[in-house]
């Protein structure tokens, strides 16, 4: 049935006349005639199926739903306001043909993958004990063509299982534009209030179709809206890429609250980008609306402040200054580039300070924790120990040279000892087993690790230094590197053995 609407509506699109056919089927498209197009033609509102005629079934006898046709009304010298003039439309229309109390939004590129989204939706609304204050329902947006190792890290995941639940948990989840269910009051502008209780009996319009549609047509009129609070307070809302995200964030202030349901059979499915251009062209089109939100006076904390949480008004931010991120993000790939390139050092002291917190978070730390537990289980008692205060002339040298102090046994070396030559044998071997066994491909899934411990390889090099090759009074005794060895031995050896 849908194909066959879209065959006709094309045809009489491309041909510019109405085609022979019964009366009944072409009436919506008498006004059509070769002078019009898609940009400019008066509005269309045909009711194909009228659900209150029992005649009206599918093959299995079962009842069919109201179904109508709808085109607005386009003029070339008023603007349409994309799909929040649709929608709006399509919201007013809906108010004399059915005015159910509940409107259903999702995008054109997006199917029901899930036939209990809409009972599960009601659920909410009809809570006794909290659906009162309940705007929408908004199910995350999901794609049936995102693979496990997405080459484009589509980050719809993290989003969808980490960012939406806590917006929910401030009371406040965004709404998307799609796979949303609205409480049709709320969004039509009303103000919630404590005293307010919705009215669920369905009143049947009883006019005749001829009628339902001439009044459906005048509401989908380019100038129905004119000097109205339409696309400002009611309805989706005008004026902004992300109109979607200012109208659930305007009735959000207006005292409603709002759901995020995530359930394990996705409610709704769409088709992801498969293009690096297409998904850049669309989060850009993503962040330019939320910085044009932060920025303007529809700002969370502007158009929220003492109207929702302070908590939600920094979830949305979250989203809202994305765009920002690009300035320091452009600063770090190109500026120590060129640094480096002109001989020019950035972070002179980088090196010294990620190695001191390496060493200082494993080991004084580490042992600082230990000993603490210990106490409070009573199982040590409180000491304190002193620093030296005493600095030994060669020593004092060797700091002034750049060399790192060591000299003595003690259980912090064994333990930086220990994470050093055990970085340094998983490297080695690590990536001696992986080009033997699997050649230069295998080192693709393991880069990052390999990349990493090269890093505390490093890092370390001055405890490898202490270790292997000096022969002064600050080096590492000994017995540091046996205890060490002894240590890392068994940690390489039983992993292999038990693969």
């Amino acid at each position: 049935m849908h194909k066959d609407l879209t065959d006709r509506v094309n045809s009489v699109v491309d041909s510019g006349k109405i085609p022979e056919a019964p009366e009944c089927k072409v009436r919506g498209f008498t006004q059509w005639n070769e002078d019009t197009t898609y940009r400019d033609h008066p509005s269309i509102v045909q009711i194909l199926i009228d659900g209150n005629q029992r005649k009206t079934a599918d093959i299995d006898g079962n009842a069919l739903p109201t179904l109508v046709y709808m085109a607005r009304e386009k003029r070339l010298h008023e603007h349409h306001h994309f799909k929040a003039g649709s929608l709006n439309a399509l919201i007013r229309v809906s108010s004399v043909i059915s005015n159910s109390p509940i409107i259903m939004n999702v995008d054109c590129d997006m199917y029901s993958n899930n036939s209990g989204s809409i009972r599960d939706a009601l659920c909410f609304f009809l809570d006794e004990e909290q659906g009162q204050d309940i705007a929408f329902v908004q199910y995350p947006q999901n794609f049936e063509n995102v693979v496990h190792d997405d080459i484009y890290g589509n980050p719809i995941n993290t989003v969808n299982e980490l960012d939406h639940p806590c917006l929910d948990g401030w009371g406040g989840m965004c709404y998307y534009g799609t796979g949303c269910f609205h409480s049709r009051e709320a969004l039509c502008g009303r103000i919630y209030s404590q005293d307010y209780n919705k009215d669920w009996r369905m009143v049947r319009k009883t006019e005749e179709v001829d009628e339902l549609e001439r009044l459906a047509k005048s509401l989908a009129t380019c100038t129905h809206e004119h000097n109205t609070l339409w696309g400002i307070e009611k309805g989706v809302r005008y004026g902004c890429p992300l109109e979607d995200v200012i109208t659930g964030l305007q009735i959000q202030c207006r005292g409603w609250k709002s759901v995020y349901y995530n359930p394990a059979r996705k409610g709704f499915l769409g088709m992801a980008p498969t293009s690096l251009g297409q998904i850049l062209v669309q989060h850009k089109r993503w962040t330019e609306g939320f910085l044009q939100i932060s920025l303007s006076k529809y700002s969370p904390f502007l158009l929220g402040h003492r109207k929702i949480k302070l908590g939600l008004q920094m979830g949305y931010s979250v989203c809202g200054f994305w765009a920002l991120n690009s300035f320091p993000t452009l600063y770090y790939v190109t500026i120590p580039s060129l640094c480096f390139l002109n001989g020019m050092s950035l972070f002179p002291e980088w090196w010294n300070a990620q190695r001191m917190w390496l060493f200082r978070r494993i080991s004084s730390y580490l042992l600082a924790a230990i000993d603490t537990i210990r106490r409070m289980m009573g199982i040590s008692e409180s000491g304190f120990a002193l620093t030296a205060k005493v600095t030994d002339s060669e020593a004092s040298e060797r700091y002034k040279k750049g060399v790192m102090e060591f000299g003595s046994f003690s259980v912090m070396f064994v333990i930086i000892a220990t994470v050093a030559l055990l970085n340094l044998a998983c490297m080695v071997f690590g990536v001696a087993r992986v080009l033997l066994y699997e050649g230069t491909t295998g080192l693709g899934a393991l880069f990052l690790q390999v990349v990493l411990c090269v890093l505390v390889v490093v890092i370390n090099f001055p405890v490898y230094e202490a270790l292997f090759l000096r022969k002064d009074s600050g080096r590492l005794p000994a017995s540091v590197g046996l205890v060490s060895f002894c240590v890392v031995l068994p940690l390489c050896i039983l992993p292999t053995n038990m693969r």
